[in-house]
């Protein structure tokens, strides 16, 4: 079934708590939350405080995605103020390995990311470790940009990948997703829809969910 993650990067942060309720209730499982640091991407964003108080208020399953250099010196301080899933990029990870392990030794799922330019190759030998691929469809570090085309045939060439060795992780797709373009993301194999600015940005997070969902639900029916 494919997931609609709302992401709290284009969210009014003065209302967070009633935002992210609103999104709960029209079924929202999973909140996506970037972490960024100011040199692995140009811009800074939230931390360790905003995960651990998202934890106290909500039930949801907590998606961070570390967006920083060496993740592997906090990836324990974020297990710990309450992320279910980290995911980290393999451009900051030069022993991915190890660094899946940890992530799962400390009671999380393991992704990896990869940026735009990234090739697929480069996730080969841990196709069979890693619980999630994260496939950035922006250049990471702004919200609202536009939805790089390219990425819908690295999308399918993934999913056909996992089927010829027969695993079944999600795929997990962020960046310049909306109403317009997220069941053509669906067909292509994406199980995992993350959605900023075309949640957030209107009048009714909630709504705007529902809508979301209700396109990806349709396309599952004409994969790719």
């Amino acid at each position: 079934m494919v997931e609609i993650l709302p992401s709290i990067l284009a969210a009014d942060f003065t209302r967070l708590g009633a935002e992210v309720e609103q999104v709960a209730r029209a079924g929202a499982k999973l909140l996506h939350i970037d972490i960024m640091d100011g040199h692995f991407v140009p811009n800074i964003s939230v931390g360790i405080p905003v995960v651990e108080s998202l934890r106290k208020v909500t039930q949801l399953k907590l998606d961070v995605h570390l967006m920083i250099h060496d993740p592997d010196k906090h990836i324990p301080a974020f297990i710990g103020a309450g992320a279910d899933f980290i995911s980290v990029h393999q451009e900051a990870c030069p022993h991915l390995h190890r660094t899946l392990r940890l992530i799962q030794g400390e009671g999380a799922g393991a992704g990896v990311v990869l940026n735009p330019s990234t090739p697929l190759v480069l996730l080969e030998d841990v196709l069979d470790v890693l619980d999630y691929v994260l496939l950035m469809s922006v250049n990471p570090g702004f919200g609202g940009q536009q939805f790089i085309p390219r990425t819908l045939a690295k999308i399918i060439a993934l999913d056909r990948r996992r089927t010829e060795l027969g695993l079944q992780f999600p795929i997990e797709v962020d960046g310049g997703i909306n109403a317009g373009n997220v069941a053509e993301v669906v067909r292509a194999g994406c199980d995992w829809v993350v959605a900023g600015s075309s949640i957030f940005d209107g009048d009714d997070p909630g709504e705007s969910f529902r809508h979301m969902g209700q396109l990806a639900r349709e396309a599952t029916a004409v994969r790719v």
